[in-house]
């Protein structure tokens, strides 16, 4: 707890370019919760250096998803937006729960096992212990909750695991942390394989929009958007790509899979690929526009990152100075 409310904490990767599934299922989303929790929302670069990184790439995507976040709406007086890498004591924190958490636990991690199978060649020892990092994350800011999809309980459930194992040696330490199941956000399905979660690492083009695509991009994606034989607009599982596009339109317009459907009774796959693309864009332009506003304001941004880079290094401090006293390490000398 800081104050009267409970703690958030969330961060997206700085690798690849965020798509239109991570704002509608949960960009967007996060927006409304600061008036309730305590947010802190990292920028996790630490993170992304598990797979091989150009260096000035990195820099530059981290930047844009800082910038992104506030063009989506979170304000950053509200809500501390900080770079992972900026507040050193998620790593020093890590390190301690690394010799808290168990080679077995670690095994047993399926996205391991899957990011070793696509990184065949540089299965490192950051990969192995992503995990613990990631419980690092959460529990330096005494998080209360963490909103969670179905790919990230396994992680939720681990640093849970490592929070009661520290807490049962050491005493109250740790805030256990609980899954946010509050609104969930449209899930959007890749657009050439509905089978598929749209990804910002998809090796198709093709099969993601991502948010700072321009209109014409936008478009042309949509309308190669894969549907079916079958020429009739339905919400049904049996037509997925149709489904998804449903899904698309209903969440950037405000409106219900059922209202979507009526709307284009009798119109064919055609038209409504181009009002599904319509829909994107005048969701997406404004949201541009503010991060062309933004990076034009470089002061502005370079304050940002500086106090809430603080304001979490005070936080995440306070934490790793009470964990480093419990295991032993001597007291700094003021």
């Amino acid at each position: 707890m800081i104050g009267d409310k409970k703690v958030l904490f969330s961060g997206m990767q700085a690798t690849g370019n965020l798509t239109l599934g991570n704002y509608l299922g949960a960009l967007k989303n996060w927006v409304t919760l600061s008036d309730e929790y305590e947010c802190f929302y990292s920028v996790v670069d630490m993170h992304s250096i598990t797979v091989r990184q150009d260096p000035a790439t990195l820099r530059k995507r981290a930047r844009t998803l800082l910038t992104l976040y506030i063009a989506a709406g979170l304000d950053p007086e509200k809500n501390c937006i900080y770079y992972q890498s900026h507040v050193s004591a998620h790593a020093e924190l890590a390190w301690i729960l690394n010799c808290f958490t168990y080679m077995g636990e670690l095994n047993r991690m399926t996205q391991f096992k899957d990011k070793s199978a696509k990184h065949a060649d540089n299965i490192n020892a950051g990969l192995f212990t992503y995990p613990v990092l990631m419980a690092a994350d959460i529990l330096l800011y005494q998080a209360d909750v963490v909103p969670v999809g179905n790919d990230q309980k396994q992680h939720l459930e681990i640093t849970r695991d490592i929070a009661e194992r520290f807490n049962n040696i050491y005493g109250d330490v740790f805030t256990i942390p609980e899954g946010y199941y509050g609104k969930v956000g449209a899930r959007i399905m890749s657009l050439q394989d509905p089978s598929r979660k749209m990804s910002k690492s998809d090796e198709n083009p093709n099969a993601s929009i991502y948010l700072l695509d321009d209109p014409d991009t936008i478009m042309r994606k949509c309308k190669r958007a894969v549907t079916d034989s079958e020429g009739q607009i339905l919400y049904r599982d049996e037509q997925p790509g149709v489904k998804n596009l449903i899904d698309i339109y209903s969440a950037c317009l405000g409106k219900t899979p059922e209202e979507t459907v009526r709307e284009f009774d009798g119109k064919g796959y055609g038209d409504f690929k181009i009002a599904v693309g319509e829909a994107v864009v005048s969701v997406l332009k404004p949201l541009q526009d503010e991060v062309a506003r933004l990076e034009k304001d470089k002061a502005y941004l370079d304050g940002i990152i500086k106090a809430n880079a603080e304001k979490a290094g005070y936080f995440a401090n306070k934490t790793l100075r009470k964990v480093q006293k419990k295991v032993g390490f001597p007291e700094r000398v003021r």
